[in-house]
């Protein structure tokens, strides 16, 4: 997310590396007089632009953080545009994004109507409470001017603030960004939010403050509360890592709004970061909290330690990377992580934690199909795409945010279990300090990662390159689950099946129009349905004879049964009745819980290693 055009990388390296011509300046203006009504006013004004040449504006196809499209440009209306003088300009849409300005002066001023009504880390929201703006969804921006820097001025109704990562002026409503690249990836919340700040200190003397500027309904107490425990995952996190990451302008920003009508979200930015929810602090204070350790992990891994197939990001076409496993999965393994070192949950709630993802990798259908790095080239797909057909993702996708959080725990107790005093926190550190911490003026990452530089990390950290490269080779670039049971086991837990004996569907049910049961879902591979053939939009009428009213009487009916019995069952199937013979296969689903939960025996060395694991690196 540094760079807005798709140009080649020594052509992107230039460009980086060029100043700025001096005339060159963006200001943009933005108002909300009819906020009610979810609209804003931006004015855009682009200046220094070389004589006789062509000006194209666009709006931003995808954002930081988002992998697929999202076409912005759907809610801007009411274009005008104006040179330095005021004189009408004619703007010919160039493309559904894009507008061509010709015949100005050196100065070409946009001016137009945007509408935004979704509260989360994507979008744009305006309405009477506030403005929630994510930049590529609110503000165009002029080709060939990515380097210009930038003003952006809030018009602020009373009793509004503006919290960002923007550096602050003088002038509390005016905010600045260096270039394009960097203010794309500062959004803001404007406002009037309830504030609290604390300071995190960094390497020789330096401190940095922390801010969390909250939009909700709750209580002072609620969010008091909050932010005491948000500062003990902000310590774990840093304690981790050796250093928090160097915040330009000295500052990080959790931009949080916890509303009734908000969409459920979570968007990593450089010094800041997007939560949003449905719900209040009193509702979901920990969901909450899991997702403010995913986000602030990303400070480090993914905004600075950053793969080189998102650098620079491409603002104009859907961004594809082969590293999601590692940018976005790993980070899903710490976010619980972290949650159970600040003492904020228990070692069974953790088990539950570690069971499920290795559960999901495990029984995960989609590993037929694809590596995790393959499945990471899925997210332009699947990270809030938008299609109307139907797809088969349960049979053949397996989110990169979990396979990854599975390779996380996978490796992270592996190396516990096979090396002498090394984790996957030095992995991290390593990978920190030879592609994250130096930065380029420009303030992009000066060294972006591969998937061969991760694997080539892990052979000089572990001393070991011949295990580094059979386990990239078997669970990163192959298909291959980890063995957990074992892994988990050093650190007395086991991992079982929840549902033994027990019979599985494998397919989403609801209640027929006239009796029966429907499948609302594409049946799952390896489930009974799948087996018998029985698939999406098929009715189930009567299981061995014996007529089946709704989904509530097929449950009560398959609670006798046991995994291996036979059924008869009459479907309808696309206008077309018939009788197929159903096998019930066994529940594969699997559970982690504690050994002293299982009525086994915690060893001493069992509690050691799991203390070295789970326990906090702060200090509570």
């Amino acid at each position: 997310m540094r760079h807005l055009l798709p140009l080649p990388a020594l052509a992107a390296a230039l460009l980086i590396a060029a100043p700025a011509s001096a005339q060159e300046r963006v200001e943009y203006d933005i108002r909300f007089p009819n906020r009610v009504h979810h609209e804003a006013e931006v004015t855009a004004t682009f200046t220094g632009v070389p004589a006789g040449h062509p000006l194209e504006v666009r709006m931003s196809r995808t954002s930081p953080g988002r992998y697929a499209l999202h076409e912005f440009a759907k809610n801007v209306y009411g274009v005008r545009v104006t040179d330095g003088r005021g004189r009408a300009l004619q703007a010919e849409r160039s493309d559904p994004s894009g507008w061509t300005v010709a015949g100005h002066d050196g100065t070409v001023r946009v001016q137009y109507t945007l509408f935004g009504d979704r509260v989360d880390g994507t979008y744009t929201a305006v309405d009477a409470t506030h403005a929630h703006l994510n930049m590529p969804a609110t503000f165009m921006w002029a080709r060939g001017m990515e380097r210009a820097p930038i003003r952006v001025r809030f018009d602020r109704p009373d009793g509004w603030r503006v919290a960002t990562q923007l550096a602050p002026t003088p002038d509390s409503a005016v905010f600045t960004a260096p270039n394009l690249q960097w203010f794309m990836d500062s959004p803001a919340e404007v406002s009037d939010f309830d504030l609290r700040t604390w300071t995190v200190a960094g390497p020789g003397g330096r401190t940095y403050t922390m801010r969390m500027a909250m939009h909700h309904l709750g209580t002072d107490a609620e969010l008091d509360r909050y932010v005491e425990k948000t500062k003990k995952v902000v310590a774990e996190e840093i304690a981790m890592w050796g250093e928090p990451a160097a915040y330009d302008n000295g500052t990080y920003t959790f931009l949080a709004d916890y509303l009734p009508w908000a969409s459920g979200d979570g968007m990593e930015h450089r010094n800041s970061t997007v939560i949003t929810a449905p719900a209040s602090l009193a509702q979901a204070e920990m969901g909450l909290l899991g997702t403010v350790s995913h986000e602030y992990f990303h400070s480090w891994n993914v905004e600075r330690l950053r793969p080189r197939s998102l650098e620079p990001f491409n603002f104009t076409e859907a961004n594809m990377s082969g590293e999601l496993w590692f940018a976005e999965g790993f980070t899903s393994y710490y976010d619980a992580l972290f949650i159970r070192r600040a003492g904020l949950s228990d070692d069974a709630e953790y088990a539950s934690e570690a069971g499920g993802t290795a559960n999901a990798v495990v029984n995960a259908a989609g590993r037929r199909f694809f590596s995790p790095v393959e499945m990471a080239k899925q997210a332009p797909f699947v990270d809030a795409a938008v299609s109307i057909d139907p797809v088969n993702r349960g049979n053949t996708f397996l989110s990169y945010y979990t396979w990854g959080a599975g390779i996380g725990l996978g490796l992270d107790l592996t190396l516990r279990s096979r090396f002498n005093n090394i984790t996957l926190d030095d992995f991290m550190r390593a990978m920190w300090r030879q592609y994250g911490r130096e930065q380029t003026p420009a303030l992009a990452p000066a060294r972006p990662y591969t998937v061969a530089d991760l694997r080539r990390v892990l052979g000089e950290v572990t001393r070991d390159t011949a295990f580094a490269n059979d386990f990239f080779r078997r669970y990163v670039e192959g298909r291959e689950a980890v063995d957990y049971a074992p892994l988990l086991a050093r650190a007395g837990y086991l991992l079982r099946k929840s549902q033994a004996g027990r019979p599985w569907l494998g397919g989403q049910i609801d209640d027929a129009q006239g009796g029966g049961v429907r499948l609302t879902q594409p049946s799952l591979y390896g489930g009974s349905l799948y087996s018998a053939g029985l698939d999406i939009g098929d009715v189930i009428r009567s299981v061995d004879g014996q007529l089946v009213a709704n989904a509530a009487a097929l449950r009560t009916l398959l609670q006798g049964r046991q995994a291996g019995d036979r059924l008869q069952v009459e479907v309808v199937s696309r206008g077309t009745t018939r009788t197929v013979a159903m096998a019930l296969v066994e529940n594969p689903a699997l559970e982690a819980v504690p050994y002293e939960a299982a009525g086994m025996t915690l060893t001493p060395e069992m509690r050691a290693f799991r203390e070295s694991w789970l326990g906090s690196r702060a200090g509570r």
